[in-house]
C-alpha cells in the first residue's frame, strides 16, 4: 500500500488539510483503552477529547514533546512530535528533519523551548524507498527534565495488540496546541512497519503527530514500538497509519549508534 507523509509543514504554514472531512469506516471493536485513560501511558492525566478520538494530556511529566522546526533563516519549517529516549536525546521521524530544516527545538508543554545542539537522520533519507528508514534523533547539550522512555527491541508487535498513540498534532477540531493520546490496535506488522486502521472509537494520528511514538506494553511498561511516519490517505479520519518499527535491525543500530544510552526492553 502506498504511504503518504503526514506533512508537518502544513501546521506551521496555515494550509488547510483534508483531515476531519473524510468518511469514517465502520468500527469493528471498541477502543481497547478508554480515551480518558490513554494519557496514563505517558505518566499524565487527561482532560477533554483530542488526537482523533483521544484525550488531551497534562504534559508536565510526559516524555513526548513537541518539535518545532526552523530553517537557516529562522523561518518555521513546521512542527512534529518526538519522544525523549535518553537524558539528552529525542527520537523523531527522519522526514521531520529532512529538507531545509536547520534547527530543531522542543517544547515540553510549559516554559521556554529547548534548542537542539544537533540532529541526525537516516543517511540520504528518501520516503517510500525500501532501504530508507524514517528515523531521526535530536541531541541536546543539557539533560532534559523528563524520564526517558525505552524502545522495544526484544520482540515484534503483534496483530490485535493494544497500542497507545501520542503526539502534538491535530485533533478532530483542528486544534494543535496540546499533547494528546488515544488507544488503538495493531492491524498489521511487518519487519519495517507497524500499522493501524482508523475505525472509531479507536484513535488515529494526524498532521503534527509525525515523529511521535506508538507505544506497546512489555512487562507492564509502555515502550516505543514505532515512530509515526505516514498515512495511506490525505484525510486523517480514514485509511491506514504507518509507524517505523524500532525493532528493525537497521533502525535499532541507528538509534544505538547515535544514542548509546538508550534504554531497551
Amino acid at each position: 500500500m502506498t504511504r503518504k507523509v503526514l506533512l508537518p509543514c502544513l501546521l506551521a504554514l496555515g494550509v488547510t488539510t483534508a483531515c476531519g472531512k473524510g468518511s469514517s469506516p465502520t468500527p469493528t471493536a471498541p477502543a481497547p483503552i478508554p480515551a480518558a485513560e490513554a494519557c496514563a501511558a505517558l505518566g499524565a492525566t487527561a482532560g477533554g477529547l483530542a488526537i482523533l478520538n483521544g484525550a488531551a494530556c497534562n504534559p508536565d511529566r510526559s516524555p513526548v514533546v513537541r518539535v518545532n522546526l526552523r530553517t537557516a533563516d529562522g523561518f518555521s519549517a513546521g512542527i512534529c512530535s518526538g519522544t525523549i529516549i535518553a537524558a539528552r536525546a529525542v527520537l523523531t521521524a527522519a522526514h521531520c528533519l529532512d529538507g531545509d530544516v536547520a534547527l530543531a527545538r522542543i517544547w515540553l508543554g510549559s516554559g521556554e523551548e529547548i534548542v537542539g545542539q544537533s540532529f541526525v537522520l537516516w543517511p540520504n533519507f528518501q520516503f517510500n524507498n525500501p532501504g530508507s528508514f524514517d528515523v531521526g534523533v535530536i541531541r541536546f547539550s543539557q539533560d532534559l527534565p523528563r524520564t526517558p522512555m525505552p524502545i522495544l527491541t526484544s520482540r515484534a508487535g503483534r496483530v490485535g495488540e493494544t497500542a497507545i498513540l501520542a503526539g502534538w498534532g491535530r485533533d478532530q477540531n483542528d486544534v494543535t496546541t496540546s499533547l494528546r493520546a488515544g488507544s488503538t490496535t495493531l492491524s498489521n506488522v511487518s519487519a519495517a512497519f507497524l500499522e493501524t486502521i482508523f475505525a472509531p472509537p479507536s484513535s488515529s494520528v494526524c498532521s503534527g503527530d509525525s515523529g511521535g511514538p506508538i507505544l506497546l506494553s512489555e512487562g507492564g511498561v509502555w515502550t516505543i514500538g514505532g515512530i509515526t511516519s505516514a498515512t495511506s490517505s490525505t484525510a486523517c479520519n480514514e485509511g491506514t497509519n504507518f509507524y517505523q518499527a524500532v525493532r528493525h535491525q537497521s533502525v535499532q543500530d541507528f538509534i544505538r549508534q547515535h544514542v548509546p544510552a538508550v534504554v531497551q526492553k
